[in-house]
């Protein structure tokens, strides 16, 4: 904008002196010119008149060309972009702008709505990926729990049988009840609907109350746990809120380790500082996998046979962003995996 300010009063600046430098000649003419007639005089005057509107008109004419190609055009460009944009045409761009002078401002403009418009795009892509698989996992136990249902009306079933499929249709409702909840405290984390409750506590003891309500898992696949848990740690951190990281963690720890594996947890304490590590024997994960762990209902295992709805991590990561926290995962495929978070304060 500044530069088409500058433009505007170079014109003004140009036409002044040029209409000054005529009168000035003229006037000097007439001064040196005493034997001018009346009607030379008048002549002169006329010529020099006619010399400013001529000026005038090529000046105009100029910032009329300059105008049309330097304003009106990208601004309509843009008009038509962002009315694009506003009909839901995300993939609409503002390409090839080269505009002249002012252009600079124009340009920035360009960028700004093309990022604007890559947000949107991705987004939206976001958002049906989010439906498409909040679909595929709605649908899964929906259909299990109405075909139990329907076999349960059956008059010919034993009383073990009926107990059987009443416990699978109780198992698919709690898997579905974990689902919502987890897509709504989700939402709830990343529109900053949540905010952490920081108090001081030993995270060493809430570490091991969480490991306790494990224990039924690694007492059946027969997985030995190594722990080295420093005494008296305290941070000053969300307690409910991490207590979702740890549960999250060490679930999947446990549940992608083969029976006979081990699963080594540490806490370490440090300088307004402390690093839980939690580490596994188990499948670990490839590269792509590494890069997407975090992604909404993303899952590694693509045969699904291991249980889960991919929140989880998401859940993790959004926690750990809010906290102000870190967290280092090393991973490759056949040989474990092990996860680092840093607390800070």
């Amino acid at each position: 904008m500044k530069k088409r300010g500058l433009w505007n009063l170079w014109n003004y600046m140009v036409i002044f002196l040029m209409v000054a430098f005529l009168v000035t000649v003229n006037f000097l003419v007439f001064l040196h010119a005493a034997d001018l007639t009346e009607e030379m005089i008048k002549g002169r005057a006329i010529a020099t008149f006619f010399n400013v509107v001529a000026i005038s008109l090529v000046l105009c004419i100029i910032d009329g060309i300059r105008r049309k190609y330097l304003v009106e055009k990208p601004v309509q460009l843009i008009l038509e972009v962002t009315k694009r944009l506003s009909q839901g045409d995300f993939k609409a761009r503002i390409e090839n702008y080269p505009w002249g002078i002012g252009r600079d401002d124009f340009a920035q403009i360009a960028v700004n709505i093309n990022r604007l418009a890559e947000e949107l795009s991705t987004t939206e892509t976001l958002k049906t990926d989010f439906i498409s698989n909040v679909s595929h996992e709605l649908k899964t136990p929906l259909a299990v729990i109405g075909n139990y249902s329907t076999m349960l009306q059956s008059e010919n079933l034993s009383e073990e049988q009926r107990r059987t499929y009443a416990g699978a249709i109780e198992a698919q409702t709690g898997k579905l009840s974990e689902l919502i909840g987890n897509i709504l405290y989700l939402n709830k984390l990343e529109h900053q609907a949540i905010s952490p409750k920081c108090a001081k506590f030993d995270l060493g003891e809430q570490l091991c109350e969480c490991l306790v309500a494990y224990e039924h898992v690694w007492e059946e696949k027969q997985i030995e746990l190594d722990t080295d848990i420093e005494t008296a740690v305290e941070i000053d951190s969300d307690r409910e809120l991490l207590s979702l990281v740890w549960n999250n963690l060490l679930s999947n720890a446990l549940k992608f380790t083969e029976p006979g594996g081990t699963v080594s947890v540490s806490v370490r304490g440090g300088h307004d500082m402390a690093v839980v590590t939690i580490k596994d024997t188990g499948c670990g994960m490839d590269a792509e996998t590494g890069r997407h762990m975090f992604d909404k209902f993303y899952q590694g295992d693509t045969s699904h046979a291991t249980q889960g709805n991919g929140l989880g991590l998401a859940l993790v990561k959004r926690v750990i962003t809010i906290l102000n926290a870190q967290i280092d995962v090393q991973s490759r495929r056949g040989e474990g995996t092990t996860i680092e978070v840093t607390i800070f304060g």
